[in-house]
């Protein structure tokens, strides 16, 4: 059973984002990337039940720059098998990733797909669901456990996932797509020797053009602000005060 771990490049959870002054995006000059939480967490995933002899291949896919190898070369650490990157200097959107994640599916034919739930940096929580489309395949997001069993010789997956009432599991005949949440598991620590094997991993690099993909822009950004800085709290001596303020301060009642 082969698996296909999408995984992507953003600024490190760490760092505290800087806007250009000029409003058109993000600065990321001299700024440390890392692989985006949820698809680390998604390929831990993929590589424990690697582990527990679900799965015979894992296989990691990035879109993106070419720096995007780090985040293969990671993924491989952890224990993805080998690693794809679809090289583009694009900006990429949720289509456009989607629709190269559809053509790599077509080809490496895996029985699932394992996607982070959405990307730290844009915040879409689209790709998963858009690759389930394009492909035609059952969904399931925001999954918190995964478990894949044989039923009458057909492999299915039982995904919990979180919902507003509390859990929900679905039951889903592979192949099929899953989107990771915070809950599923804890990443292992890579370790040295892991970084050191993951370089002699098979990495191939395709193009855009190679799959038959247009991946240009569909969306254009306008402009991009830091978030309003929220004023500090004040203390009130009663309730009088209180609503006194809120009524003709705040102007919320």
């Amino acid at each position: 059973m082969k698996v296909l771990v999408a995984v992507k490049r953003v600024v490190d959870y760490n760092v505290k984002v800087r806007v250009k002054a000029d409003g058109t995006g993000v600065d990321l000059a001299n700024v440390k990337m890392s692989m985006n939480p949820f698809d680390e967490i998604a390929v831990e995933e993929a590589v424990r039940l690697k582990e527990a002899g679900v799965v015979t291949e894992v296989i990691a896919v990035s879109c993106g720059v070419a720096q995007c190898q780090e985040t293969l070369r990671t993924a491989m650490a952890i224990g993805a098998d080998r690693g794809i990157l679809v090289e583009s200097n694009e900006d990429l959107q949720p289509l456009a990733v989607a629709k190269l994640l559809k053509a790599l599916i077509d080809k490496e034919q895996p029985q699932l797909v394992i996607l982070g739930k959405q990307a730290i940096d844009d915040d879409s929580n689209q790709t998963g669901q858009m690759v389930a489309a394009l492909a035609g395949l059952p969904q399931a997001t925001f999954a918190s456990k995964v478990v894949v069993a044989d039923e009458g010789g057909q492999k299915r997956a039982s995904v919990t996932r979180e919902v507003d009432g509390g859990l929900e599991t679905l039951s889903l005949k592979l192949p099929a797509v899953v989107t990771t949440d915070l809950r599923l598991n804890e990443p292992r620590y890579v370790t040295l020797p892991n970084i050191m094997k993951a370089k002699k991993k098979q990495l191939d690099t395709v193009k855009p053009e190679d799959l038959g993909v247009d991946v240009k822009p569909r969306l254009s950004t306008v402009r991009v602000v830091e978030p309003a800085k929220r004023s500090a709290g004040v203390m009130v001596p009663d309730v009088a005060t209180l609503v006194q303020k809120l009524k003709n301060e705040a102007k919320v009642i």
